[in-house]
């Protein structure tokens, strides 16, 4: 007869992952903090020349509070929401240049050798 062990280590972290918010609350707030810094401020504005919106960060702050309190469905799914599209927000950027296959064919070459000038 054959008996299925379960780990005890891994149902603890099934219910961690399902009881608890993806991030702390408090890197939410910190995030918002940041956000609203001079110092991002004035380098999101050299960047991108327009003002961070930091108004998410302190709506999922809020979500996460009301998710660790009552252990409210809306607070999780907007925080899974939310999580997502930011992750997604990251993974869209196009790359800088092609990524090669393989190595050029002179990379064994001293450098200016072989190459005419």
């Amino acid at each position: 007869m054959l008996v299925n062990i379960v780990d005890l280590n891994d149902i603890r972290g099934l219910f961690d992952f399902v009881l608890r918010p993806p991030r702390t609350c408090e890197d939410y707030w910190s995030e918002f903090r940041h956000c609203k810094s001079l110092s991002n401020r004035f380098h999101h504005y050299y960047t991108f020349g327009t003002h961070p919106t930091c108004e998410q960060w302190k709506e999922d702050y809020g979500n996460c509070k009301e998710w660790e309190k009552s252990h409210s469905s809306q607070a999780k799914e907007a925080l899974r929401e939310s999580e997502g599209s930011r992750v997604a927000e990251q993974r869209k950027f196009t790359p800088v240049w092609e990524l090669r296959k393989e190595p050029p064919r002179d990379w064994h070459m001293p450098l200016n050798q072989g190459k005419d000038s």
